[in-house]
């Protein structure tokens, strides 16, 4: 994949009754957080801005930490936008709004 800016919006829905899904939220919050790649955070998804590569890491780590906590069943709800030709940011699509 190229190496021009994609984004991404990624929803976690734990389907789980051990603990309040929002802390499993909670948790993919902060690896997001930690990775380094630009989001911001919403009240139903978090928008990911980053490489193609560097967007579909983070996805992966919020998955493999959910695993590796014991989660038992969560839906990832992912949407992708990638223009071939150049970086598609999120303030190009609102920016019109503010």
């Amino acid at each position: 994949m190229h190496q021009y800016t994609i984004n991404a919006s990624v929803q976690i829905l734990p389907v789980v009754q051990d603990r309040h899904p929002y802390e499993w939220v909670d948790e993919a919050i902060a690896i997001i957080q930690q990775s380094g790649v630009k989001h911001e955070i919403g009240p139903f998804a978090t928008v990911l801005e980053g490489t193609y590569s560097e967007v579909m890491k983070v996805i992966n780590d919020v998955n493999e930490h959910l695993l590796s906590k014991g989660c038992s069943e969560w839906i990832s709800n992912l949407q992708l936008q990638i223009r071939s030709g150049g970086d598609i940011t999120g303030d190009e699509k609102t920016e019109k709004f503010k």
